[in-house]
């Protein structure tokens, strides 16, 4: 008889390096090949694993590694959502104990949500089906019957409207469902939980792959679904790894869970920012492509560009790090963006560190670089403060 063993849990933090014994040359490459870590040797011999900003969960062969964000989960899930929707996110969507990891925490809050939302029964409305069927239901569609059965009597092809629980919420909710359930570090009981809403949910069309979910507006009728389906965009705007055998040489099969915190830094200002600058009127777009040179052919994509038509009226850089002192690149990357865009004011919003501007002289022209910081440590009120604030540093330097 096989008995397999748990897996080995390898928990890092956020850019944290450790050497870890006894890790398979495969395993190690598929880690790698996830993105989520780096892979060298010590003198020794012995492999060390160095995460990157890719937070969240993998299961490959023998290993579990767990990276931890330098946040709190709670604050990475509620910069997430918030992202998502400014408007519609609740604080209280996720109850979070401290001591879970990013993935327990998700499936829990997720699986209570739900629980609690199918508990007055599947939610259902109305959904156009065309078919062919053999009786006249609803109305005949002329031309399509016309066009493939002329002549022929039954079937016939009609439209009705059928009243079902194969709706976009249903859909967004058992879409997240089957995602955790193939994800690895699932507690138990929260295991069947998940087991129990799937079932309820057999009937549901699945969402395709890579399709982003339908946008389900809150109404009288949805209103008991709106946690739930927050959570449930929660778990499909991660990036879920599904890994099968031998998909690199060298690789084993792979399951996770993964946040790219700079990802999670970038979209949280932008949305933020396009609350803030959109009600002065223009367009707040994030990795906008704009081109650096006359021929069009050196194209960039700025992190967050305020647009008022074609004219863009601000650049704003997103740096998910807290330096010391401001990296020589950064402003090189950022004085670019302003010179191509027609600017004197640009401005780099870092994770940490303390704010400062520098002006860059050349051929007459100023450029202004304004240094800000986001404290991903305070409360989301207080980060939302600060957010408001760099609008106003923003629109200072727009006009």
């Amino acid at each position: 008889m096989n008995v397999q063993t748990a897996p080995r849990r390898v928990v890092l933090a956020e850019y944290e390096s450790r050497t870890i014994p006894g890790l398979a040359e495969d395993v190690a490459r598929t880690l790698v090949a996830t993105g989520a870590v780096s892979a060298s040797r010590d003198l020794g011999g012995t492999l060390r694993l160095t995460a990157s900003t890719k937070v969240g969960l993998i299961r490959a062969g023998d290993i579990e590694l767990v990276i931890r964000p330098k946040v709190s989960v709670a604050r990475l899930l509620w910069m997430v959502g918030h992202a998502q929707d400014p408007a519609g996110w609740r604080n209280d969507d996720v109850n979070v104990d401290p001591a879970d990891d990013l993935v327990t925490a998700l499936a829990v809050a997720f699986a209570g949500q739900t629980d609690r939302a199918l508990a007055g029964g599947l939610l259902r409305g109305y959904r156009p089906v065309d078919e062919a069927s053999p009786m006249l239901r609803g109305r005949l569609r002329e031309a399509d019957q016309m066009r493939a059965r002329l002549g022929v009597a039954v079937p016939l092809e009609v439209r009705y409207d059928d009243y079902t629980a194969d709706i976009p919420e249903n859909r967004i909710l058992a879409a997240a469902t089957r995602r955790l359930l193939r994800i690895p570090g699932v507690p138990a009981p929260t295991r069947a939980a998940l087991h129990r809403i799937q079932r309820l949910l057999a009937d549901v069309t699945p969402l395709v792959a890579g399709t982003p979910p339908t946008p389900t507006p809150a109404t009288r009728l949805t209103r008991r679904y709106q946690p739930a389906l927050r959570l449930a965009r929660l778990v499909l705007a991660n990036r879920g790894i599904d890994m099968p055998p031998a998909a690199r040489a060298g690789t084993i099969a792979a399951t996770g869970f993964l946040f790219d915190m700079y990802a999670v830094y970038e979209q949280w200002l932008t949305a933020s920012l396009r609350r803030e600058l959109e009600c002065h009127g223009g367009a707040v777009d994030g990795q906008r492509i704009v081109h650096l040179d006359e021929a069009r052919k050196l194209a960039a994509r700025p992190d967050i560009t305020w647009w008022q038509g074609t004219r863009c009226r601000a650049v704003i850089d997103a740096k998910y790090k807290t330096p010391t002192s401001v990296p020589m690149e950064d402003l090189y990357q950022l004085v670019t963006y302003c010179a191509a865009l027609g600017l004197t004011d640009g401005h780099l919003v870092y994770a940490g560190g303390s704010p400062i501007t520098h002006t860059i002289r050349r051929a007459g022209i100023r450029i202004h670089v304004h240094v800000h910081v986001i404290d991903l440590s305070q409360d989301g009120r207080v980060m939302l403060g600060q957010a408001h604030q760099l609008s106003l540093a923003v629109l200072e330097g727009s006009w």
